[in-house]
Order: structure tokens, then sequence, then C-alpha cells
């Protein structure tokens, strides 16, 4: 069922900054809505919020959060009910990248980026998915990852924390679907952000790769916001952007043990290069 987000919706963005956080800020600003935006970048969480009130937002503001913490993200919840008096948008976007094969990558990357990516995300529906549930409307949407889907080598860490995203997302979705809220998991591939520069884990090499990925993208950080807005207010469950991940994502479904030899050449041909 199509359901627009309107002007005045009451909105939340994590990890919006920057890059596709701040994407969702701007893009969310066009339809002239009120925006909190949760970060640990104060600094930058300012220079969004200028950017959203010149991109048409009825108003904007910012709260220092790290998602990793339940307390910071309650606390965010209060600052919406205290502003706004209520939510109508989650976008749970906070997130960090890592690599690395299983046992070689630290622990404390594990924990770091699982603390992020996913703990980040429950806590944000855990708070917020009871105030969605109770006013009969509203809108979430969980970023993940094409890695969620695809699960490559050597991104252990970041691959489970992007499926445990989408796993969420799937289970919400059926929780909350007769009660009138929309449920949305964005499964970006790579794109222009600053996530490569700032993972750990990765060696010069595979930083080298996911950026020259990135540079191929077709889409930029507001093109992958404004298809995870529209599939949102479409209903749509997945917003998984055309390109090479959709491909993949389809052989996967169609032939799990074909997509596994072929991810297995394609791996053993690049640690031979």
């Amino acid at each position: 069922m199509n359901r627009p987000i309107p002007s005045g919706a009451r909105c939340l963005v994590t990890g919006g900054s920057s890059g596709l956080g701040r994407a969702f800020c701007l893009e969310l600003a066009t339809r002239g809505v009120r925006l909190l935006i949760a970060d640990r970048d104060e600094a930058g969480a300012a220079e969004t919020c200028r950017l959203a009130l010149s991109a048409g937002a009825r108003e904007a503001h910012f709260i220092r959060c790290d998602v990793s913490s339940l307390d910071d993200v309650t606390a965010a919840a209060a600052e919406l009910d205290r502003l706004y008096g209520g939510v109508d948008v989650v976008v749970n976007n906070a997130g960090v990248g890592a690599g690395g094969a299983v046992g070689e990558a630290s622990i404390e990357d594990w924990k770091w980026v699982i603390g992020i990516n996913l703990y980040g995300v429950i806590h944000g529906c855990h708070v917020f998915a009871p105030k969605l549930r109770a006013q009969g409307s509203g809108h979430v949407i969980n970023v993940a990852s094409a890695a969620g889907l695809l699960c490559t080598p050597e991104m252990g860490a970041y691959n489970v924390s992007k499926a445990g995203v989408v796993a969420l997302s799937e289970t919400l979705a059926a929780e909350l679907g007769s009660a009138g809220v929309h449920v949305t998991v964005l499964c970006p591939s790579f794109f222009p952000t600053n996530i490569v520069a700032s993972s750990r884990g990765l060696d010069d090499k595979r930083r080298a790769m996911g950026e020259k990925l990135m540079r191929r993208s077709k889409l930029d950080a507001r093109g992958m916001a404004r298809l995870a807005l529209t599939a949102s207010e479409n209903g749509s469950l997945y917003a998984v952007p055309p390109g090479d991940a959709r491909w993949l994502w389809r052989v996967k479904r169609a032939s799990p043990e074909g997509f596994r030899g072929l991810v297995g050449r394609a791996f053993e041909k690049l640690r031979r290069k």
C-alpha cells in the first residue's frame, strides 16, 4: 500500500552527520519534514541541520548519540517526544566497516562492528517499534548492505552484522505489517562514501579495490537515500539498487550452491593476483 511521507513528518536519522545519513536528511528535507539527527559527530550533525533547513526541512535538531548504547537511543526517543511529540519515520543508518578473514580479524573489531551495525539497529527497532505499532502508522528504514545478502569472503564481521539487519527487518516487517507500519531494508553495494577509508582490517590492496568499486557506481548517496525512501513509501521490504548486487542476489536465490562456487572461484582468483 502506498503511503507517502507527509510534510511535517517527525523523522529520526542515525549517523546523519555525513555520507548516506546526511543524504537521507536532505532527501527528507525536500518533503518538509521535522528532523532529529542522532550522531556522535556533533559538528557534522550541526552542518547537516543547516543544509536540511536550506533544503526545505521545517525543523532540524541534533542529539549526541552512540547507537551501540541503548540508553543513548532511548534518550533520542525522549528528545523526539519533547521536540515533536513522537515519531513517524525512523532511519537506522549509522554504520562502520571492517575486513579480515575469520580467525584473523580481531575480536575487538568484531565487537565494534556488531555493536554499531547490528546492535545500533536492534536498539532503534526495540525503542521505536512499540511507539509506531501503538500509533498505527510510520516507516522504519534499516540500512544493511549487499554484503548482508551475498556474504563475500574476508568480510566476516561486516557480513554478519548486515545479514543480521536483513533478518531483523524481515522479522519486523511481519510483526508490524498489520499495524500499518512500513519496514524497508536498504542493501546497497559500493557507492561513494567514506566507509572504506574509515574501515578497520583492510589491507592496502582491498582498500584500493573498494575505492575503485565506489568510483564505478552509478548511484550516489542521494540516489541511494531516494531509492530507500521511495521503497518505503511504496511498502516494499527490500531496496536493492540495480546492477551487479541485484543480479548476484538473484543468482544466489536461484542456485545457492552455484553461487557459493562462483564466489569461491572469484576469491581464489583474487588471492593469486
